[in-house]
């Protein structure tokens, strides 16, 4: 069974995804779409993390980007079971007990239903104004990532020693509602594949086309079986961008479109290569046309998608 999710629209709004309306969107907007995630059976809402945008990448990038854990703690009241998905946290821009804190807090007020997407990041004056490493960023994570799944555990006075960070007999409450918060790991570098495999629960790729992936998943799983992982990993994958039925505008020579049916057997294709959950976009000219995209997703493709 393959399941769905979405990037939330609005939260961050680079010009390689963003859609018009989205510039004079605002809270109400977001909960209205994360309601109609939660209504129409969407896995999971994720949101982005970026700390600060300098100049020079502003005009791409913009300088949207609300905060992860705000924006996901604000939907989790407006919602009852969808996930919530940091894709990706900049983990390595924090201590990880600032970000144990946060994300624990999300978990505990959510019922448990934090997914934490994390990465190495990419903006190198973002790391040098926090006084974080850029350099040796994919060291930082590797670390971050065990210290988190020590801080993120059961235990009141989580442990961990390391060669950047150490913590002991430092008491942290509340605990996460979940006995374990899945950690997935973001990025399509051979390093990224590579920690997904040794220190994932997930993998989510970045930007790979699907004619890539198979040979992806292939070393993904090579990793695992090397290192003695038996534990499952749940595999994703970015989507082309969707348009359920005949649009009448043009949505893009690479958006898939057409009858539920067909845009269902095109994305049947994933689940056979062995990916687990899509990450789906839709194209929209306004709020309205997105929750209506994703209504029809809903009820007229995912029911195909098995």
């Amino acid at each position: 069974m393959v399941v769905y999710g979405m990037q939330l629209p609005v939260q961050s709004q680079s010009t390689i995804y963003a859609e018009p309306w989205e510039a004079a969107a605002g809270p109400a907007d977001l909960v209205e779409i994360a309601r109609t995630a939660d209504r129409t059976g969407f896995d999971y809402i994720a949101s982005c993390d970026h700390v600060a945008i300098p100049r020079r990448l502003a005009g791409p990038m913009s300088t949207v980007w609300y905060d992860p854990v705000a924006t996901l703690s604000f939907l989790a009241a407006a919602t009852e079971r969808v996930r919530l998905l940091s894709h990706v946290a900049v983990v390595g821009l924090r201590h990880p007990l600032v970000s144990a804190k946060a994300y624990a807090t999300l978990d505990h007020l959510s019922g448990g239903r934090l997914v934490l997407g994390v990465g190495a990041g990419h903006v190198q004056e973002e790391f040098e104004a926090v006084g974080a490493d850029f350099e040796g960023r994919g060291g930082v994570l590797d670390e971050t990532i065990d210290a988190l799944k020590a801080a993120l555990g059961p235990e009141e006075y989580p442990e961990h020693t390391g060669e950047r960070f150490s913590f002991k007999d430092l008491g942290q409450m509340p605990r996460p509602a979940q006995e374990r918060v899945p950690v997935w790991v973001g990025g399509s570098s051979p390093a990224a594949v590579r920690r997904a495999a040794l220190r994932g629960d997930g993998w989510l790729p970045q930007g790979d086309p699907r004619e890539k992936l198979p040979a992806q998943i292939a070393r993904l799983g090579r990793l695992r079986a090397e290192a003695g992982i038996e534990d499952p990993i749940t595999v994703g994958a970015i989507v082309e961008p969707l348009y359920v039925g005949e649009a009448g505008w043009e949505v893009g020579r690479r958006t898939l479109t057409g009858k539920p049916e067909a845009l269902a057997e095109s994305l049947r294709a994933y689940g056979a290569m062995g990916v687990h959950q899509i990450q789906v976009r839709f194209r929209s000219r306004s709020r309205t046309e997105l929750t209506d995209q994703m209504a029809a997703f809903a009820a007229e493709v995912a029911p195909h998608l098995s």
